[in-house]
């Protein structure tokens, strides 16, 4: 062959492969790996591009839910409905940067959600955790509000429009969620198109009005599961990695003497503020009643002090939460008459009584008098000290995946009445 033809038919066969490539989407970037630089700076892959090992069902111990990899993709079948259809991964995390490629069907319907909580009284896992909104708006068969459209902290915060370059159904965007400390951001193909600052007053007004008025827990978790929706419409994600960030701690003042601010009361007991001190006592329904802080403490040192001038049947709850009604779900430190175990730790469900004190640390207590009881909670130990000396020092596996409020407590009988004072908290 001469070498005009041989050269010929060597341009014709390039010509072949750049076609076979344009028709094909030719890609040669490698996915569901991760740079040196990556890793050196702390990235994980949550997804290997080949399985789906460190996913679960909600609230579940394994995958049985709609979802399988497909070239190197997880994707949601489409199966899903608002009920079912959500896998989570199997390690919870606090504060993170987090980046995912994501690609939706013709009018899909998806989400990222993070902080989610894994209880059975929680059915989906959107009562706890906030999402960023995966959908695609122009062809999305129903109309939408600006709360569920793309980009948004769902029902919660919207994102800057001018800010936000779409890439067209069908093909691949990348979303950034980062959770600092409370500070939040949502990024889409490499711009900031939201951010604020979650627990802030501002925060709580919009948590307790519209979509979540009556899911108290929602958006208070500091510490979660990550999940992946499938409402109903196939999605795919790649590239799925984290970087965790470091926890900052703080020294809070739970109680400024003044009012209740930061603070919520279930039920019909009485909660008030006389002379610089907070109140709990019995009233005419002689029920139980709690007040509980609006935020989460999960690892902390909280230091309160506490008098009982009449009946001191009472506690202070520790990663609790509220179950419905008047029934806050956890665990309490003791405070109660002399005889009753003050400082020790009973399963407000369950369990009952965790530990108990030694008989001869009931004098410990001073009657009618100003006590200091500190509470130490760290992973899945907890310590308790009364007046310093300590009561309890308790390792438990369902208070260390356990995640919640700090409540105080009437009990029921009537007859309580307990002064607070000094109510801080450093966490940890």
């Amino acid at each position: 062959m001469k070498a005009t033809t041989i050269t010929r038919s060597l341009a014709g066969l390039f010509l072949s492969c750049s076609v076979f490539c344009v028709l094909t989407s030719c890609d040669t970037t490698q996915h569901n790996v991760l740079t040196p630089e990556e890793e050196a700076a702390g990235w994980q892959l949550l997804f290997d591009g080949t399985t789906l090992n460190g996913w679960k069902d909600y609230n579940g111990t394994t995958l049985t839910q709609p979802w399988h990899v497909v070239d190197g993709c997880i994707q949601a079948k489409g199966d899903g409905s608002d009920a079912s259809g959500y896998i989570v991964t199997d390690k919870e995390y606090g504060n993170f940067e987090l980046s995912w490629d994501w690609k939706l069907s013709k009018g899909g319907n998806s989400g990222m959600l993070y902080h989610v909580v894994e209880r059975p009284q929680f059915a989906v896992p959107y009562v706890t955790g906030p999402e960023y909104q995966l959908i695609d708006e122009p062809n999305f068969p129903e109309p939408l509000e600006e709360w569920q459209k793309l980009g948004v902290d769902y029902a919660m915060y919207l994102p800057d429009k001018s800010k936000m370059k779409v890439n067209p159904q069908g093909k691949w965007n990348n979303s950034k969620i980062v959770f600092d400390n409370g500070h939040v951001e949502h990024w889409l193909n490499g711009e900031k198109i939201l951010e604020f600052e979650a627990w802030t007053d501002d925060w709580h007004a919009r948590k307790n009005s519209g979509k979540w008025e009556n899911a108290p827990e929602y958006g208070l978790a500091q510490k979660g599961v990550l999940c992946l929706q499938d409402h109903g419409y196939p999605a795919s994600f790649r590239n799925i990695k984290i970087k965790e960030l470091p926890r900052k701690p703080k020294d809070i003042n739970l109680f400024n003497g003044v009012d209740l601010t930061g603070w919520e009361a279930y039920g019909t007991e009485l909660w008030y503020v006389k002379d610089g001190l907070l109140i709990c006592e019995s009233g005419p329904d002689k029920q139980y009643g709690y007040l509980a802080t609006r935020d989460y403490y999960d690892d902390f040192d909280l230091t309160v002090e506490f008098k009982q001038e009449a009946d001191g049947n009472s506690g202070v709850f520790i990663r609790s939460f509220i179950e419905e009604g008047v029934k806050v779900n956890g665990w309490q430190v003791e405070v109660a008459p002399k005889g009753h175990d003050t400082g020790g730790i009973y399963e407000s469900y369950g369990r009952g009584w965790l530990e108990q004190i030694p008989d001869e640390k009931e004098t410990i207590l001073k009657v009618k008098d100003w006590n200091t009881m500190r509470i130490k909670v760290q992973g899945d130990n907890v310590t308790t000290w009364l007046n310093d000396q300590e009561m309890v020092n308790l390792t438990d596996a369902k208070i260390g995946a356990g995640k919640g409020r700090i409540a105080l407590q009437i009990h029921d009988g009537g007859g309580i009445k307990v002064l607070w004072r000094n109510l801080k908290v450093k966490t940890l």
